[in-house]
Formats: structure tokens, sequence, C-alpha cells
């Protein structure tokens, strides 16, 4: 899920049972005039200080805690969790198909993390407006070229997958993505942002990713091209060299692509004008 629309907070506030929804989570409630009463679960209270107010989607604890707000408010703070996975949580209740968690093995090799997080950012780009319109500006939107070489989009939602970092398994597995270089240590994706080609090895294992910022507007200095931090590795297009005997070799990805869409399938791409590695 990428950045949710204010309409579906908006209605999902609106249709919520909220009154439903708190005795679900255990909380007794009795009518008092238009509104309903409970002992409010986030602090001692031995006097009903919750206050549920159907007409107007809210809820408020006149007690100690002095917490309040709407039903994803109730959520957020019943269960400890973010705005979008209260949202998730309301949306599934409501049997909405939602983005499953990103399960992702800890004790994986490199290649198979990076292999995992770039089907990942695949499968986001193909739900992105914004990434399918920056392709077709590009000159680059061709399904098969999308599908061939696994072009994907990380726009942020990577560590909404994740289990989270109080728990021991999400600490290890954001560990590994921050020795690949996938997150850096602040948590943020290395490569938010952009449109994420993968590059692999000779077995065609994914072994770096490529990041384009999709937005030239950004903030003076912040580089449009990125890799993962560390050695360069891997070849894009490596088929070429088995298929054909002369090669257009490309200073950067885009460009390269641009080539391949247009037929010159013999193309590959240096990292860069000082970028030829062993």
């Amino acid at each position: 899920m990428a950045r949710i629309p204010e309409a579906e907070l908006e209605r999902l506030k609106r249709e919520t049972d909220l009154v439903a929804l708190v005795r679900a989570g255990g909380v007794e409630l009795r009518r008092h005039g238009r509104d309903w009463l409970g002992l409010c679960p986030f602090h001692e209270d031995r006097e009903p200080s919750l206050v549920i107010t159907p007409s107007k989607g809210l809820w408020h604890c006149l007690g100690a805690c002095d917490a309040g707000g709407s039903v994803i408010d109730w959520v957020m703070r019943r269960e400890g969790v973010s705005v979008r996975h209260a949202v998730e949580r309301l949306l599934a209740a409501e049997g909405r198909e939602v983005e499953a968690a990103l399960d992702l093995d800890p004790e994986a090799s490199d290649a198979e993390l990076l292999g995992a997080v770039a089907s990942f950012y695949h499968a986001t780009l193909k739900r992105s407006p914004e990434a399918v319109e920056y392709l077709r500006t590009r000159g680059l939107d061709s399904v098969e070229l999308t599908r061939r070489f696994g072009l994907g989009l990380s726009n942020r939602t990577l560590g909404y997958r994740l289990p989270k970092k109080a728990l021991k398994a999400g600490e290890r597995i954001r560990g590994r993505l921050q020795e690949l270089g996938v997150l850096r240590k602040s948590g943020h994706e290395h490569l938010a942002g952009s449109l994420v080609v993968p590059v692999c090895d000779e077995s065609g294992a994914v072994v770096q990713l490529y990041g384009r910022k999709l937005r030239d507007d950004l903030r003076k200095g912040t580089p449009l091209h990125l890799y993962l931090p560390g050695p360069r590795r891997g070849i894009w297009n490596g088929q070429a060299l088995a298929e054909h005997t002369e090669l257009i070799v490309c200073e950067s990805l885009i460009d390269a692509m641009t080539f391949w869409s247009a037929g010159y399938r013999n193309v590959t791409a240096a990292y860069g004008t000082n970028g030829f590695t062993a």
C-alpha cells in the first residue's frame, strides 16, 4: 500500500462500527444517552471514563490518560501499531484484500534476500501509476522490459511489510538488510523514491540494485542515481554476452534499457563513466 488516500481514511472513520470494535477488544460498554461508557483499557480505571460517541465516530477518555480520537486512533493505541497497519487491520476486518507481510529469512543468503527484495519492488511498481508514468516518459513502458529485467519501485513501504523492529525476527531481518545496504542505519530505504533495476551475476542471482529517482525536483545535492553500497558486482543483461559477438556498452542502465527497448538486444551497461570492473 502506498500513500493512504484521505478519502479512504475518512470512509473508515465514518463506516466502521466503533462500539462493536471496542467491545470486540474486551471492553464492556453501557448506554449513556447518545454515548456509550466503559472502563478505559489504557490506564487503571475504576470508574467508567471511556466515552464512545457513535454519531461522531469518536472516543475519548475523561480519566488519567486523556486519550482519544477516531477508530484508527483506537486500533493504533490498542494494538501498538502505525497508522498504516491500523488501516490495514480495519480493511482486513471488512474482508478487503491487503498486502501480506514480507516473509524474509534472516538466515538466507545475500543473493536470496536481494532477490526477495527485488521481487517486492517489482510487485510494488506494477501497482504504482507514478512509476508507470515515469517509464512512459522515458520511453521504457514496455511490459516485456519490465518483466524480463524485474524493474521495480522503492516507495518507502518495504519497512511496513517487515516484522516490527521490537520483535526479535524484525530486528534480525532489518539488520541483514542494513548489512546489504537495502536499509540505512536510520531504517529508511536506501533507494527510496527510485525506479529499481536488479543486476545479476552469471547464475542469474541478484547481486546489486540500481536506483534512479523518479523525480528531478529534489533537494539540492540529492543524488539521482544510486547503487547499493559496497563493491559493484554483476552485469545487466548478461545474456547478451553469450548470444552476441558485438556489444553496445552504455554508461547508464537507463541508456542501455533504451537501446534494448528499441530492439538492440546486444546491449549492456557499465557502472558509470569510470565503472568498468574486473
